[in-house]
């Protein structure tokens, strides 16, 4: 079933790329959404019949080097969160993309790389986990590229630039790590073997400073974090969407496969290497928070939010401690959904008026009521303001934060999330607030309703009510993610 899975959206996307012309566009749409509903209910029954730690090799690329897959809670989690939030993108563009060129192409490449992002939360070892980390750079560079304008064009340079940039970062530990490990199948607690490690510490940590370096590329992570903010404003709506929500998400995954499942936090808490990456990722959240504030392009404001959000995931990740891991899993869902929404929200603002500065959007809510209110919502949770989902995850990231043992940075991390979430309110609620409420200078002017169609608007209150009910009601979540972190910390820790 994972092979099947796969293969779904990778046949109907080849078709979809070699194919003429479809001068229907209906049938295209009805086509695109066969195939990736048929390829997640693959994904699901995958995982409703599955067991963890179950495994399946493809074939073997040397005698040592399988390409393996294998399910885990964490494999798991990604791959519900990038399913739930394709389909809702998907559902969305179908309206967007009707006003773009060559639908045909955006959707081959969105259906293939929704298949490479399967393959990727479901391998089982580095081998396979680093062909699928780059086959997904290669097949979401034509979605930055889609407008073939000279801005996109020197964007998907950028974007290609720093991706293969990091790849390489994490091909050099994959030397390393093939040398002095027991394997590279992911297993908890790491896979070093210590009596060929001895000696060698200095090397090791290197490895791992660099494949860090190289999985917070795609995570947007201070200083390798451009080409993001140059990115999102260039590509579609929907494709800005799923890259924010789900792309920079995959940059997280490699980092947790990294700490947790390759090196093992026994080998890295307490070194330099831990305490430098902390002060990197402080640094990207203040710096992307300030960025963004400042900034005054919407969707390029929301880019370098995204930089400042993520950065709190690979916080709660750096700090190593269980509540601090819960709190970034939790984030890693609820940002998926905040930040694809906002997205969405910005391509309707563009599709609908063609605006795409914040001081041009005065009044805006009362052109698109329904519109405004979700986009208000959304910003309180990624604000962190209860009882939206976003509160909840920055709870345990900073509580978790304040009972790790790191000197300084329980007291400094907490502090530097505080202050973003000041900026974050700063960047973000004044749209609401000149939007409903915006002043002399719309005084008597005639409002003309300007709220999109169900298509574009469902997606959008889908995500707003789950980071609701997420926040409202997220004792089921918490408990997923803890059976997930229990069973993680309880092999990598000892309990």
């Amino acid at each position: 079933m994972i092979f099947i899975s796969i293969l779904i959206p990778v046949f109907t996307g080849l078709i979809l790329l070699l194919s003429p012309e479809w001068k229907n566009r209906k049938l295209l749409c009805a086509f695109t959404t066969a195939a990736l509903l048929l390829s997640v209910s693959a994904v699901g029954i995958t995982l409703s019949v599955t067991g963890d730690k179950e495994a399946v090799t493809l074939f073997n690329l040397t005698q040592s080097l399988p390409i393996l897959f294998k399910i885990d809670g964490v494999g798991r989690f990604f791959a519900v969160l990038t399913g739930a939030v394709w389909v809702l993108a998907a559902i969305y563009s179908f309206v967007y993309m009707g006003h773009e060129q060559k639908e045909k192409c955006y959707y081959g490449f969105y259906l293939l790389s929704y298949a490479v992002l399967i393959g990727l939360d479901f391998s089982g070892n580095l081998i396979t986990f680093y062909l699928f980390y780059e086959l997904m750079s290669l097949l979401t560079l034509p979605l930055v590229l889609h407008s073939e304008t000279k801005e996109a064009t020197m964007a998907g340079l950028k974007y290609l630039f720093f991706s293969l940039a990091g790849a390489y970062m994490v091909l050099f530990g994959l030397f390393i790590l093939n040398r002095f490990g027991n394997t590279l199948t992911f297993t908890a607690g790491g896979v070093l073997d210590l009596t060929l490690i001895q000696g060698k510490e200095g090397l090791l940590l290197a490895a791992a400073f660099l494949m860090l370096l190289g999985f917070g590329v795609k995570a947007g992570m201070f200083p390798l974090h451009a080409w993001l903010p140059t990115a999102h404003p260039v590509a579609p709506a929907p494709a800005s969407g799923v890259l924010s929500g789900i792309i920079v998400k995959c940059g997280i995954l490699g980092v947790v496969r990294t700490v947790y499942y390759l090196f093992g936090v026994g080998f890295l808490r307490g070194t330099w290497v831990q305490q430098v990456w902390l002060v990197l990722i402080l640094l990207t959240v203040l710096l992307g928070s300030m960025m963004a504030y400042r900034e005054k392009v919407l969707k390029k404001r929301l880019a370098y939010s995204t930089v400042s959000q993520v950065a709190y995931i690979l916080f709660g990740l750096a700090m190593m401690q269980p509540g601090s891991f819960v709190g970034a899993f939790l984030h890693i869902g609820a940002h998926a959904f905040m930040k694809c929404g906002l997205f969405l929200i910005a391509g309707v603002i563009i599709f609908k008026t063609g605006r795409t500065k914040v001081d041009e959007l005065a009044g805006i809510g009362r052109e698109m009521p329904v519109t405004m209110v979700c986009y208000t919502l959304l910003s309180l949770s990624l604000i962190g303001i209860p009882p939206f989902a976003g509160f909840v995850s920055k709870w345990y990231l900073g509580m978790g934060s304040v009972l790790a043992e790191a000197p300084v940075f329980d007291v400094l991390g907490p502090a530097v999330l505080l202050v973003s979430a000041l900026l974050t309110a700063g960047y973000l609620l004044p749209l609401s607030i000149r939007g409903f409420l915006p002043g002399e200078e719309t005084a008597g002017i005639k409002v003309e309703k300007q709220e999109p169609s169900m298509l574009m608007l469902v997606p959008i209150l889908i995500l707003t009510i789950l980071i609701t009910i997420g926040g409202l009601f997220p004792d089921q979540i918490i408990e997923f993610v803890s059976r997930i972190v229990g069973t993680l910390f309880k092999e990598v820790l000892g309990g």
